[in-house]
Formats: C-alpha cells, structure tokens, sequence
C-alpha cells in the first residue's frame, strides 16, 4: 500500500478522534490488502477500487469504533466484551473492529463458508487473537455477545429476531445503516427498544451514515 493511502489513513482516523498507534493503521492497510487479493476468487465486496475501499469500507468501518468504545466502557469490567458481527461478508466492520480494539474478543459470522475461512485467513495473517471467523446461520449461535453489530445487513426487525438468542441480557444492538431508518424503527416490535440513533460523519464519503442502538425490553 502506498504512503500517501497510509496519510490519508491517519488523517481519517484524526478526524474521527482515533488514537490509533502506527501498528494498528498498518494492520488496517494490510487488511484492505488480503480483501483486494481475496476479492478476486472470492468476491467478498463489490467494491475493488483502491480509493474507494478506503473511504467506503475502512473509513466508514472505523466511524463506529469510538461509538462502540464509548459504549463498552461506559458497561461493566470484568471480563473481556464479546462482540459478534452478523452477516460479516469480508469482515465489516468486525475485523476493524477487532483491530482497533485488542481487548475486544470479536466473531464474525456468515452464512457463506469462503467468507468465514477469509476471516479466519485475516486473523491468522494479521496475527489477531481476538478475531475468529464462523460459518454458521446467526439464528443458530448462542451467546452471550454483549454487542451484536451488522452493516448493511437485513432490516432491523430480522436482525434483532434472528440474532436475539446470540445477546447477552445486558447486551445491545449496533446496526449501522445509511440514512436515519425509520421505517425500519416503526416495523420493530414491541419488545425492541430503539434507545439512540447516532449520526456519523465518514472523511471523504458524502453520504448519510448513522448508528442504531437498540436493546431488547423485558
């Protein structure tokens, strides 16, 4: 990856208030690299111009970490906060996840099995401990994952039914969506509670981004 990409890199991160070190920005790039490679076999996005991965995938990826961070440390201590990230594909936002936070022990699922071997592949070749890649159907993933995140992945109301039994009792939902969705908010049931939706700015990317949290309600 080219110098410049690594700049742009890190002057994304400053204006999102990351305080990454050079190890993680490094490990960033080369996991934009294994997806570029991967992506010719295995087709894991649709996105293959290099600008674009940064900006559409990297970026936009790394605009809910400080969210998830402010999150989990507001949650309890003790052990380590599990996160599963549903519906992964080439492992976003889970392997950005799992880069940025090293305490974090996150699972990336998804349905199609070169998917999950990729992020096995990831974890191995960007020596992450913390990442692990499952093929698996969500619906059939038991917990407890305090954090059960998706991008792009289904409408709110089949997101939250098919992963319910993978979330923690004190565990929320991050999905991460494009413009604010409130047809989808509308169509949750009632025993989903929408407790902050969070507007995102991603450098370089002129488009709307939010963040839906949502809990269950007992």
């Amino acid at each position: 990856m080219s110098a410049e990409l690594g700049e742009r890199l890190h002057a994304g991160c400053q204006a999102l208030g990351l305080a990454l070190d050079e190890t993680q920005r490094v490990k960033l790039l080369d996991f934009m690299g294994l997806l570029q490679k991967w992506n010719k076999v295995y087709n894991l996005t649709a996105v293959r111009n290099t600008e674009e991965m940064l900006t559409h995938h990297l970026l936009d990826s790394l605009a809910a970490v400080a969210p998830l961070q402010r999150h989990l440390a507001a949650g309890q201590g003790g052990a380590a906060p599990r996160l599963l990230d549903v519906g992964s594909g080439g492992g976003l936002p889970g392997v950005v996840f799992a880069i940025c936070g090293p305490g974090l022990d996150v699972s990336c699922v998804d349905t199609v099995a070169k998917k999950a071997a990729f992020i096995q592949h990831a974890a191995a070749a960007l020596q992450l401990s913390n990442l692990h890649g499952l093929h698996a159907r969500v619906e059939n993933l038991d917990g407890p994952f305090d954090v059960v995140s998706c991008r792009a992945f289904a409408a709110l109301a089949d997101f939250t039914a098919w992963s319910r039994q993978a979330l923690a009792p004190h565990g929320v939902w991050l999905a991460m969506k494009g413009r604010h969705p409130q047809d989808e908010i509308d169509a949750l049931p009632g025993d989903v509670q929408v407790f902050h939706v969070e507007q995102l700015t991603v450098p370089g990317l002129q488009a709307e981004r939010c963040i839906v949290w949502l809990r269950p309600v007992a």
